[in-house]
């Protein structure tokens, strides 16, 4: 029979870690941390194959789950000693959500369940404390009403508001139990006013309410994009936890705070947290109050007034620290905890492991290898390999100059330069408009996310480290400065003031998450060096990876960006973008708009010495590595003008007429280019194209080798092939134009020549293809786009609804199509190998640089992937991880 509930608490607990799918991160934790003995209050895990079901029959449950909650819940009573909804001595819960996977602040949590018109009155006079039961219970109706019956929280906070107004006092805190009192009278009239019932009684009612809440929170819209965002499958699910409640705002031996075990933004080994006397949870992630430092040390370094724990409560802080040492031991990672003190007494609320930049990922695996926690092919799989795209931003130029205006808390490093813009939906509209925007709020929400991942940078004016703003913002690799106090935000107006200084929404500004400052205007960026802890950690993953990692790159600022990021050689040289710098774009138009074949060979030896110049160049940028040379592919008429104010210009300088030019480009003109005259077929009518670029490319190759005594590796690429006589053909016209070469300068060298696969045909053909083709290199960009019939220029116009309705897991132009696009690759290798078992074989489209791809390429046995320069790295660690997933899988 299925088991929806599991039981944990009391140093026992029905699941474990590797339950982690059934019972969620958070579940599965609980019960970890409940059986090694730590102070986790009482309580259980209603399982995400609840959620499942709940999902699929209609928002209803299993038979058997009331008495399981039944039970579970009586376990509960049991280990606390008391009852869930007696009036006397009343039980209090939690409901929280687990997915598999950390989801901050995209799921919905209810505090202090159980509490009522009686119950209230019982908590005042058990814990002796009113003004605490009735905070408790406003907070209650507040969370609850908002999560489960939809009533919007700024209705509580204008009553709130209101009565602190009226009383004349600032803080929460400041509020006594006649206060809090009244509100309540008035939290339940809004309530009923919104809702149109009044606020439940029932405990049982609050319970299930909530549950059902939780799950079907799964399904809302912030849930949806950051599982879109993040890959989360929505079959998943997610789990739910309800917990015996502990207080931390019960009075000045209480409180609540949120801590990593390490620095998640350095990654330095020191205890990194915040604490609030007085306050439950949601105080010290909401920015609602200014959270204090966890150690001394922090906050001297941070120069706050406010006194640590460790000074505050130094025996309960002692206790925090072993249980920070055990379950970094235990866990062997980085752990973010939540804890409550109730009394002088420490409880574990939480432990997952801890979202953290690349830089801070980086030190931590590397240090936990050097203390013997974790092994060389353990830290390698711990990074992910995207995350590696946060070291690869500028930061900025120290010697820029700048205008600081304000100061916030350093919560996610980089440095971004941006519009001011104050929503997530106008973040969103601008970015989408190619703009680069700061998004500006008070605090951040998880209704906010879609404009957080829009945005080059986050600025908040409250929360603290570890606020909402701070967390997502390091998972996401955004900069972000939050608790800039100073700054007054002014959405009606649109405005920033601090001091004498306003800001308005269009103006720009830069943020530096690793100090930070907020700057006046766009300030001067520098690129990071890649060393320390990145080399390192690299050293070891091209220790294991066995696929090469090549880069596409026609440019020697590009060729030198990519050796510098551990690229083995170019697996893409596009020569086209050679052919569009304004010194050469005139023999480009003048070979073009030739009409003999005389014409076009005079046009072509003016471009001759500039194309061997650049081979020159990459040849002896790639000392020796490999590099293979796409001969021209793009159809002609991308190098003539488009509008017609340009006409009369491009005809003067090739020396023909505007009738004629615009006789040719109309000649040149096709209904779909991208299947049209280009590639190959360029060189099958006018084949003394392919002959000047071959010429320059092995008289390059020679002049290199005589210089520097190292002959470059050559790979000559012939690209949209579809037929073996195009390959024989163009086969045969390369090889003897490096015989002539070599005839005339008495000089030899090795040399390939293959094809770029990226038509379903030419994979079919791969075995007959490959008796003229030395080597492979798929072109998936254009294999997608022929594969699925769709442009790559325009399926962006509804892509994302395939998406956003399950048809496509995601864009087949970031991920490869492993089951189509995928399949034909496995086939052409395969085939291509039958007829050459030593051909070479390699991807170049930009699946190069997507780890997905990565992990497929190596499974199939290719020999490289290639991408841009700045996804190299990303390529790398990919690879090495694959390898490690492979041995895994075959043991």
């Amino acid at each position: 029979m299925t088991k929806w509930v599991y039981s944990f608490g009391g140093g026992t607990a029905d699941g474990k870690a590797d339950l982690r799918n059934l019972l969620g991160g958070k579940g599965a934790n609980l019960a970890e941390m409940s059986a090694l003995g730590l102070p986790v209050p009482p309580g259980f895990t209603i399982t995400t194959e609840v959620c499942t079901y709940f999902n699929q029959h209609g928002h209803s449950y299993p038979d058997s789950l009331a008495d399981e909650l039944a039970q579970a819940l009586a376990k509960v009573e049991a280990e606390v000693g008391a009852l869930f909804g007696d009036a006397k001595n009343p039980l209090l819960v939690s409901v929280r959500s687990g997915a598999r996977v950390s989801m901050p602040g995209m799921m919905d949590t209810v505090l202090n369940l159980g509490l009522n018109d009686a119950t209230v009155e019982g908590l005042a006079s058990r814990s002796g404390d009113p003004r605490f039961a009735y905070d408790s219970y406003r907070r209650f109706i507040q969370m609850y009403s908002n999560v489960v019956l939809g009533v919007d929280h700024h209705n509580f906070e204008e009553i709130l508001e209101l009565e602190k107004e009226e009383k004349g006092v600032s803080l929460d805190t400041e509020l006594n139990a006649e206060d809090w009192q009244r509100i309540i009278v008035q939290y339940k009239e809004r309530v009923e006013e919104e809702h149109g019932k009044a606020f439940p009684q029932d405990p049982k009612e609050q319970l299930w309410g909530a549950i059902e809440a939780v799950f079907g929170s799964w399904m809302n819209q912030r849930a949806i994009t950051y599982r879109r965002l993040h890959g989360v499958p929505e079959d998943w699910g997610t789990a739910v936890n309800v917990q015996a409640m502990v207080f931390g705002n019960m009075g000045d031996d209480c409180a609540t705070g949120v801590a990593f075990t390490r620095d998640p933004s350095t990654g330095r080994n020191y205890f990194y947290g915040e604490y609030l006397v007085n306050a439950q949870g949601e105080d010290v992630v909401a920015g609602i109050r200014t959270p204090q430092s966890l150690t001394k040390a922090a906050r001297e370094e941070s120069g706050g007034d406010l006194p640590s724990m460790e000074e505050v409560m130094p025996e309960v802080f002692g206790q925090l620290l072993a249980v920070r040492e055990r379950l970094e031991r235990h866990y062997r990672d980085m752990q973010d905890i939540e804890f409550t003190v109730q009394s002088g007494k420490l409880y574990m609320l939480q432990t997952r492991g801890g979202k953290r930049t690349t830089p801070a990922a980086l030190k931590i695996a590397v240090d936990m290898v050097a203390d013997g926690l974790i092994t060389r092919e353990e830290a390698v799989q711990r990074i992910d390999p995207l995350q590696l795209d946060q070291l690869l931003h500028p930061t900025l130029d120290p010697n820029a100059e700048r205008v600081i205006v304000a100061r916030g808390l350093p919560a996610s490093p980089g440095a971004a330069s941006g519009i001011i813009v104050f929503s997530a939906d106008e973040a969103e509209k601008r970015a989408q408009a190619g703009e680069a925007v700061i998004l500006c709020r008070v605090e951040t929400s998880p209704e906010d996310i879609h404009g957080m991942h829009a945005a080059k940078g986050i600025l908040t004016t409250r929360g603290g480290m570890t606020s909402h703003a701070a967390v997502v913002a390091r998972g996401m690799g955004r900069a972000c400065v939050a608790g800039a106090g100073e700054l007054r935000v002014d959405y009606r107006n649109g405005t920033i003031r601090v001091r004498d200084i306003e800001l308005k929404a269009g103006d720009i500004i830069t943020i530096d998450g690793s100090s930070g400052e907020i700057y006046q205007g766009a300030v001067q960026t520098i690129q990071p060096e890649l060393s320390g802890d990145f080399a390192t950690l690299m050293t070891w993953a091209d220790g294991i990876r066995t696929l090469k990692v090549r880069t596409n790159a026609e440019t020697p600022t590009d060729c030198r960006t990519a050796i510098g990021f551990g690229a083995e050689g170019i697996g893409l040289c596009r020569t086209e973008h050679m052919f569009f710098d304004a010194t050469r774009i005139v023999a480009v138009r003048e070979m073009i708009l030739a009409e003999q074949t005389e014409g076009r060979r005079k046009a072509l030896a003016k471009l001759l010495p500039m194309q061997r110049q650049d081979f020159v160049e990459i040849f002896k940028i790639m000392r020796g590595l490999p590099v293979t040379i796409r001969l021209l592919d793009p159809p002609l008429h991308e190098f003539l003008p488009r509008e017609e104010s340009e006409f009369s210009e491009v005809a003067e300088a090739a020396g023909v007429s505007v009738e004629l030019l615009r006789d040719r480009v109309i000649k040149l003109a096709e209904m779909n280019p991208m299947l049209g005259h280009r590639g190959c077929r360029l060189a099958i009518t006018y084949p003394e194209i392919y002959e000047m670029q071959a010429r320059a490319i092995f008289e390059a190759a020679v002049a290199v080798q005589k210089e520097s005594g190292e002959a470059p590796l050559v790979e000559v690429m012939i690209p949209l092939v579809s037929m073996e006589a195009e390959l024989t053909r163009l086969t045969a016209l390369v090889r003897d134009v490096a015989e002539a070469v070599f005839n005339e300068t008495g000089e030899r060298l090795e040399y390939l020549v293959g094809t770029m696969i990226e038509l379903p045909r030419a994979c079919l053909l791969a075995d007959r293809i490959a008796k003229d083709a030395e080597f492979f290199s798929f072109g998936t960009n254009d294999l997608t786009q022929t594969t699925f019939g769709l442009s790559r220029d325009d399926a962006g116009n509804f892509l994302p609804a395939y998406e956003a309705r399950g048809i496509l897991e995601q864009d087949p132009f970031v991920s490869l199509d492993q089951d189509g696009v995928g399949q034909l690759v496995a086939m052409a290798a395969e085939r291509g190998r039958r007829t050459r078992e030593t051909i070479k074989l390699g991807i170049c489209g930009e699946h190069g640089g997507d780890p997905a791809s990565v992990r497929f390429c190596h499974g199939v046995g290719l020999d490289y992937v290639s991408c841009s320069p700045f996804r190299v790295p990303i390529a790398r660690l990919a690879a090495a991880q694959a390898a490690l997933q492979k041995a895994e899988r075959d043991v």
